[in-house]
């Protein structure tokens, strides 16, 4: 597993979580319109990998007061 560290302002941070949040969501329409189930699986998949980013960003985000 490769390690990634980045330095993003508060406001960039959110932008890439409401970015990725968004992608996700187009994602799980596309799946639902997909027919082909290996293209499916393939989309599946990248779903899983983006909420587990997701996942992994939102746990160093500080709660915002």
């Amino acid at each position: 597993m490769k390690k990634l560290e980045l330095n993003l302002s508060e406001e960039d941070l959110n932008t890439l979580i409401a970015v990725l949040e968004s992608y996700v969501s187009d994602l799980s329409m596309e799946i639902a319109d997909t027919d082909t189930m290996d293209y499916r699986d393939k989309l599946k998949s990248k779903r899983i990998s983006i909420h587990k980013a997701l996942d992994q960003i939102k746990s160093k985000v500080s709660p915002q007061s």
